[in-house]
């Protein structure tokens, strides 16, 4: 049998070295710069955070009580068509019921309109993979495969557009707002579309391409709780429909929290509504669609004014509040412990 002939080692030779290159970088020679920590530059790392994060809270917390917001709850007040709601077989009943307030001062500005839930848990493992994104994005893909089950398709094997539970959940109140001037009635101008981010509409969203939406969306069914087929969302501009519908857009973006708000509708700052909302007495014109009674959950229709650090929401400001009150308070800490032990350290070079 041929093989490879060994030899054995000469006696005297060195083994290989298994030690690093010598170079400044495997040596650990490389530059460094190691502070050396005082108590001065200590105290006033501590300090100086305190202050920035204190002073950052206040004006956040500041700017986020100047929003004027108000917030309406229509679950009670629209009870007769909750009630009919919460029976499948009135899927195709419509229901409207109206909610009065006033207005005791101007609402200058921008106004943007939100519609909030409670008590609704978007934030489930297999809530949120219910969705086909690939579908999403106008390809022709197999929704037997995707994580759609069990809304992907009907037992005729049809496939529905959008599939997923997401999608067959979506919300679908419509809300109008009146202004009650004397004796008419001026319908509110609201805008649809441009709700959404930029990169919704032109990266995540498409429709399939087709001379038509309607032929696009040829041989799929809408979810089995929408009222109408997905390139029907908005009958009023056709540039609206299909996937990239501003409305469907912001409801496949779920919440983590089971308490949550999305953006419905901007008010259209032209004629009495140039300023924004006047004060006076105003109704909501709701159709009644979205049942919550099952869930113990509740609705409400927020209008609310922004400002440089966004809606009314005191969380950032409190953060930075705590944390400069935390760093603020250890800097303290450390200048008393300092002095105790100074003290302590005279006490006994005197003895």
């Amino acid at each position: 049998m041929k093989g490879k002939t060994s030899f054995p080692p000469q006696e005297g030779a060195a083994p290989p070295s298994r030690c690093p290159d010598n170079s400044a970088f495997k040596q650990q020679r490389l530059p460094a710069w190691k502070p050396q920590l005082t108590l001065a530059s200590v105290l006033s790392s501590f300090f100086l955070t305190g202050a920035f994060c204190l002073t950052v809270g206040i004006c956040l917390v500041l700017s986020a009580n100047s929003v004027r917001e108000i917030q309406i709850d229509y679950s009670d007040k629209c009870s007769d068509c909750s009630k009919l709601r919460e029976n499948s077989s009135n899927w195709n009943k419509e229901c409207h019921c109206s909610v009065n307030f006033t207005l005791k001062e101007d609402i200058l500005g921008d106004v943007f309109m939100y519609y909030g839930l409670q008590n609704f848990y978007q934030n489930h493992r297999r809530y949120v993979m219910s969705r086909s994104d690939a579908q999403l994005l106008g390809r022709n893909v197999n929704i037997q495969r995707s994580n759609c089950a069990p809304f992907s398709t009907y037992r005729n094997g049809t496939p529905m557009a959008p599939c997923g539970a997401i999608a067959n959940s979506m919300f679908n109140d419509t809300i109008d707002l009146f202004y009650n001037r004397n004796s008419s009635v001026i319908q509110v101008p609201l805008l649809k579309t441009g709700n959404s981010w930029w990169t919704d509409k032109n990266v995540k969203f498409r429709n399939p391409k087709s001379y038509n939406l309607s032929s696009a969306f040829a041989g799929t069914a809408r979810p089995p709780y929408w009222q109408k087929p997905v390139y029907l969302l908005d009958e009023d501009d056709e540039r609206n429909n299909g996937y990239v519908n501003d409305d469907f857009i912001v409801w496949m973006r779920v919440s983590a929290f089971a308490t949550f708000r999305n953006l419905y509708r901007r008010v259209r700052r032209i004629r009495q509504f140039a300023e924004g909302l006047p004060a006076g007495n105003y109704t909501f014109r709701i159709s009644y669609n979205f049942p919550v009674t099952r869930f113990k959950g509740r609705k409400h229709v927020i209008l609310s004014t922004v400002v440089w650090s966004g809606g009314s929401n005191p969380f950032l400001g409190i953060a930075y509040l705590v944390s400069g009150t935390a760093a603020t308070l250890t800097g303290f800490v450390i200048t008393g412990i300092h002095l105790k032990l100074r003290k302590k350290k005279t006490y006994f070079q005197k003895q």
